[in-house]
């Protein structure tokens, strides 16, 4: 009798763990699922407002050097000058890339590690 109490405590017990294990296994594919998708929309709007960005500055570049350029009477200096520019920008953001990493490293992580 006891026995047979003892068995089926067992039973519920194992049954219990199983569908605890499931049930974790689900959130935890759930968990990937939502950082992943939140990671591939976030690249993917980057990628697109980024490159709509990057093309006008690129037509305003051209325009801004050959105005340089007609200010000084060569096409070229005013090209060059603006190369320069995007230069010192560059090493700019090269010496700033650590304050630059840790807005993006907060940012995702509190979507990764956020409550459901």
């Amino acid at each position: 009798m006891a026995f047979d109490k003892f068995k089926d405590t067992l039973i519920e017990a194992d049954t219990d763990i199983r569908s605890y294990l499931k049930n974790s296994e689900a959130y935890l594919q759930l968990k990937v699922f939502k950082v992943l998708m939140r990671l591939v929309t976030a690249s993917v709007q980057v990628l697109l407002v980024g490159s709509m960005l990057l093309l006008a500055l690129f037509v305003l570049a051209l325009g801004v050097s050959y105005a340089i350029g007609q200010i000084l009477g060569n096409i070229w200096y005013g090209f060059a000058i603006v190369g320069v520019f995007f230069i010192f920008l560059a090493l700019l953001c090269y010496l700033l890339r650590k304050r630059i990493n840790k807005p993006i490293i907060k940012f995702f992580s509190t979507h990764y590690f956020d409550k459901l």
